[in-house]
């Protein structure tokens, strides 16, 4: 639900591309992109997926620079936890870590840090509202 239903979820108004969203796109392995694709064609790189393990744990690269523009310098991006603990068998918490803003320069980092820190807390809520619609609810 988190990655194959990410385009139910994710605001199609919550891009860095030119316009609105059309689709949203992880691809399911280690190297695979997360991607938006945008009303005008184009396509824009969000992340990497560093770390696949379905139902229990995803780390995918943050491929943006402090000003929302793409910035394909891996070693400078920050990097996206998100881990799934069963708390029963109908239920589910969701964990999301956001770290490694220091790759990005002392003002940099911390202004994106504070940008998303700002952010995360109601794309998981859009995220356990889908779930709750579909039946899966985390």
């Amino acid at each position: 639900m988190f990655t194959a239903g990410i385009d139910r979820w994710w605001p199609h108004d919550k891009g860095i591309g030119q316009g609105p969203i059309a689709h949203s796109v992880i691809e399911p392995f280690v190297g695979g992109r997360w991607y938006t694709r945008h009303a005008d064609g184009s396509e824009v790189t969000v992340g990497h997926v560093r770390v696949w393990e379905p139902g229990v744990r995803l780390v995918v690269g943050w491929e943006i620079s402090a000003q929302w523009k793409p910035a394909a310098h891996i070693e400078l991006a920050s990097e996206v936890e998100v881990r799934f603990i069963a708390e029963g068998p109908a239920r589910t918490r969701v964990e999301l870590e956001h770290r490694d803003f220091e790759r990005m320069g002392k003002i940099d980092g911390e202004s994106m840090r504070g940008h998303v820190d700002g952010g995360w807390p109601g794309m998981l809520e859009c995220f356990a509202r889908e779930a709750a619609r579909n039946g899966s609810a985390p």
